[in-house]
């Protein structure tokens, strides 16, 4: 026993490489909501498929191993994304007409601002069918190599590369 009484353990937190889901908040939000916007095109879309994300992150915390964690953020994104896609065309919705605009805040307009593209290359990229879309989205805007987005979309490296040449194509016909 040591002269100032008996000594305490604490427990010391081991450093499993797999991030909070606050930190991926915190952290990568800004990244998610970039990958959300490209795919779906507008502003309200992104934020309701970012809180879909989010939910699935932190279901999928339990099973993460490290890696590439924007890679990983990047596929549940587009798989969310796919999800919401396939349900739509399944269950038409019909639109209520418009109501009045609540504003966004002032930071949102910031972010958002700063991750919009011209409107012309955003309508381009929003006319394209989504098998072109997604693959474009992540090559050019997200970074991910054409394994890495084989392997989220879940179909081989050829047919990433063919539906980018056939979305790039598609894109600059319609900016000419």
């Amino acid at each position: 026993m040591s002269p100032l009484g008996p000594r305490r353990l604490r427990a010391v937190p081991v450093d499993t490489g797999v991030p909070s889901w606050e930190a991926i908040a915190r952290d990568h939000a800004r990244f998610i909501y970039t990958v959300a916007f490209r795919l779906t095109g507008r502003h309200d879309d992104a934020q309701d498929l970012v809180q879909e994300v989010m939910i699935r992150v932190r279901k999928g915390l339990v099973t993460y191993q490290p890696g590439s964690l924007p890679g990983w953020l990047a596929r549940i994104t587009t798989n969310v994304f796919l999800d919401g896609e396939r349900q739509r065309r399944r269950r038409p919705t019909v639109p209520l007409d418009d109501v009045t605009a609540v504003p966004a805040a002032a930071a949102a307009d910031d972010a958002l601002a700063a991750a919009q593209l011209p409107d012309y290359l955003e309508e381009a990229l929003a006319a394209l069918p989504v098998d072109f879309r997604v693959p474009i989205v992540l090559c050019d805007v997200v970074g991910l190599r054409y394994d890495e987005i084989a392997e989220t979309l879940g179909v081989p490296i050829g047919t990433v590369r063919s539906r980018i040449h056939r979305g790039r194509m598609q894109l600059a016909a319609r900016l000419r």
